[in-house]
């Protein structure tokens, strides 16, 4: 709840910078000189609404998606040894990381996968494919598990939503101050808004947007290099290492959905739009114990 707040507060706080910052270099009145007749605190309310509403409402239904779209299959009763197992290595885990017990469950995919999803830390998922199953041993899957837990236990799921919500909320923004500002000063549309506007305002969203997930890229690699410290201090370092190096000579997995924290890592995609780092930074990263 805390970390809710502090950023809730956080974006208020960006807002109000903003909307001063305007008044003070003059940019109100430049607009307003040129006809452009746009009320920014009303905008920045519009956008932070917005802008939250898609990623709280992800955040939020998560768990359940989650459960639907990868076909998990949640561990009420072990049918078998290793499904006990699971089940009493998550909460273990979850004891010594502080949290409630997640729900624990295996989904059917033949790539080595793994993730935790949920906005309530102490009422998560960790699931786990039955490819990773086959594939890694025992003290492996212990690290892997130890991964998940500790990015329910960082909070990271609900961090990214709402980095995700600021993010959206100056996206909207911005594309409608760029799109408002073109239809007014360039096509000189003086009521209303025409179609100038809006293409202007679809095309800027989409450029920033683009330009924008390089920061939720960045705080996605950022807690993969967290979460395997804490899947080392809950499993031991040498079974998180060993685990990435498995991960390293398996198929590379499926994406999936950004609310998931994933342990696999992202495609081909460059470095600043891969939301996980490179498996051989965590390994070295891991290795030089940082």
């Amino acid at each position: 709840m805390m970390r809710i707040l502090l950023f809730l507060g956080t974006n208020v706080a960006i807002l109000v910078l903003i909307s001063f910052t305007f008044r003070l270099l003059g940019i109100e009145s430049l607009l307003q000189e040129n006809g452009v007749d746009l009320n920014l605190q009303a905008l920045l309310v519009m956008s932070a609404v917005i802008g939250f509403s898609g990623s709280l409402i992800s955040l939020f239904i998560s768990k359940w998606s989650a459960k639907r779209a990868m076909g998990v299959q949640v561990i009420e009763q072990p049918a078998n040894r290793t499904e006990h197992w699971l089940l009493e290595t998550v909460r273990r885990q979850a004891e010594r990381a502080g949290i409630g017990m997640p729900e624990v469950g295996i989904f059917d995919s033949p790539d080595p996968n793994a993730f935790a999803t949920g906005w309530n830390r102490n009422a998560a998922l960790v699931a786990v494919s039955t490819g990773l199953l086959q594939q890694m041993d025992q003290g492996e899957v212990e690290a892997v598990l130890g991964h998940e837990v500790s990015h329910v236990a960082n909070g990271d799921m609900v961090t990214l939503a709402l980095i995700q919500g600021v993010i959206n909320t100056f996206v909207v923004f911005l594309a409608r101050v760029i799109g408002h500002f073109f239809d007014r000063v360039v096509l000189k549309n003086e009521r209303g808004h025409g179609i100038g506007y809006f293409v202007v305002t679809i095309v800027a969203e989409i450029v920033l947007a683009f330009l924008a997930s390089m920061i939720v890229m960045w705080f996605s690699r950022r807690r993969e290099f967290r979460a395997d410290i804490g899947g080392a201090e809950l499993a031991g370092r040498g079974k998180m290492i060993a685990a990435l190096q498995r991960l390293q000579a398996a198929h590379e997995p499926h994406d999936l959905p950004d609310q998931f924290a994933a342990f696999g890592i992202s495609g081909s995609v460059r470095k600043l739009f891969s939301s996980h780092p490179p498996l051989e930074q965590r390994i070295a990263a891991l290795q030089a114990g940082r």
